[in-house]
């Protein structure tokens, strides 16, 4: 269960990265706003190029944000207003990051023991070697690894094992917040069960904090508590899992929601499809105003004029888009 106090706080965050032997630039992600409390799932879901994952890795600081404001357990990690940017090692034990692909994250020179006390000795935690290793064992058996796997490498692993050395390295430091980018995309269904419930597990037992970034909409409903909706770089929805579910508001998220497999074949006929009508815009050259306009049923001549903020609409849930009423119609 999450608490009210606020661990992140993500204000205006841009993202942009120049295009070779151009002047362009790609606006990966513009002006995302939210916050994560301890304990919590919140869940980040939209198309692939959406710059979910370049959300994650910004506000871990694996690339540096282009502006914004980033605070974590109250302290300012990133201020383009202010120049403030706190270095960033002392929090690399407490913000880590389960990657996407389980098979380009890992060395494949290094044993599964050594990828997973890599970081147990870059923030010199354990100077008796006999301490690293029992420590490296018991979370190799926190994953469902048992201790002869610490001496394999990682291509003698199956995706979904070697994902679960990911997690391990993760947790090798004891961190509270941990990003997890499309960590179960890579793997089988069956699979990816196992890895969501794990993960569902290891949160309670150590009280961590989640980013949970996916493209299945399914899957980030089962785990989040919160889920915010991206599009082309910028939030266009946020509520909780139940809320975005049965009350979603912006069109884009019903979309994506009427897009969710339904195992059931008799409400799969009932149920309607909304397809959404022509190609994601360049992030090169974004459109005016609202960036979802030129594939939304409902757009009209102010959606080109002006961007939509992120407002309330109800407790706890935001969207942003100019025709609230009439998508709900």
């Amino acid at each position: 269960m999450s608490d009210e106090r606020k661990l992140l706080e993500v204000s205006d965050l841009k993202q942009y990265f120049p295009v070779a032997g151009s002047r362009d630039v790609v606006h990966a992600v513009d002006g995302v706003s939210f916050h994560i409390n301890k304990g919590e799932t919140f869940g980040l879901v939209g198309e692939s190029g959406c710059g979910k994952t370049t959300t994650g890795r910004s506000i871990l600081r694996l690339t540096e944000p282009t502006s914004g404001r980033i605070v974590f357990d109250g302290d300012v990690l990133f201020d383009s207003q202010t120049g403030e940017k706190a270095k960033m090692l002392p929090y690399r034990r407490r913000m880590q990051i389960v990657f996407q692909d389980p098979y380009a994250s890992l060395d494949p020179r290094m044993t599964v023991g050594d990828i997973v006390g890599e970081p147990m000795d870059i923030h010199k935690l354990f100077s008796n070697k006999e301490e690293r290793q029992a420590r490296i064992l018991e979370l190799l058996s926190h994953v469902g690894l048992n201790s002869e796997h610490a001496n394999r490498y990682p291509h003698e692993f199956s995706g979904g094992q070697r994902q679960r050395v990911g997690i391990a390295r993760a947790l090798a430091v004891d961190p509270e917040f941990i990003v997890c980018d499309e960590p179960v995309s890579a793997l089988d269904v069956s699979i990816q069960a196992q890895v969501v419930n794990m993960f569902e597990d290891l949160q309670r037992e150590l009280g961590l904090t989640y980013l949970f970034i996916a493209h299945d909409l399914s899957i980030v409903n089962h785990i989040s508590d919160r889920i915010g909706v991206m599009y082309l770089g910028h939030l266009v929805e946020v509520a909780s899992s139940d809320e975005l579910i049965f009350h979603s508001a912006h069109p884009y998220t019903k979309s994506l929601i009427s897009a969710v497999p339904i195992a059931d074949p008799k409400t799969a006929r009932k149920s309607k499809r909304i397809v959404l009508e022509g190609d994601v815009p360049s992030p090169v050259n974004p459109p005016s105003g609202c960036p979802f306009r030129t594939r939304c049923p409902y757009q009209t001549e102010v959606c080109s004029q002006s961007m939509p903020e992120l407002a309330e609409i109800a407790p706890g849930h935001q969207a942003a888009c100019h025709h609230i009423d009439k998508v709900g119609e």
